[in-house]
């Protein structure tokens, strides 16, 4: 079983930034595609972005392209969430998820497609 730990959230004004972290307890995720979702209340939850297992494939969704980046450093099995500008309505539980299958290439975008997930962070962005 893989357990992800997100860590980095917080308050913070608009314009300003937060990195998260997502961690596990072994080295595994170094090997799986990685993703980062957001869920604000009353909201489905949404991709904010994925990377693919070597850090070679980024994609975004378009409400946070520019300003977030996603990298990940396979030999910390650590997966970051850069997040530059902040605005409100960035304010939610964001949750890192792995792909549970090894060195599968690509990015992927669907919540489905993911077999592990972290318990979330908070970022609130007030205005």
């Amino acid at each position: 079983q893989v357990q992800l730990v997100e860590s980095g959230g917080g308050l913070v004004q608009a314009g300003g930034s937060l990195k998260l972290s997502c961690t596990s307890g072994g080295t595994v995720i170094s090997t799986y595609p990685m993703g980062w979702f957001r869920e604000a209340p009353g909201k489905e939850r949404e991709l904010v972005g994925a990377i693919s297992w070597n850090g070679d494939d980024t994609i975004y969704a378009p409400s946070v392209e520019g300003r977030f980046t996603i990298s990940r450093d396979n030999a910390k099995a650590t997966v970051y969430l850069q997040m530059n500008s902040l605005k409100p309505e960035d304010t939610a539980a964001y949750y890192c998820a792995a792909k549970g299958w090894k060195y599968a290439s690509g990015t992927f975008v669907l919540a489905n497609a993911y077999t592990y997930w972290g318990q979330g962070t908070q970022v609130t962005v007030s205005s």
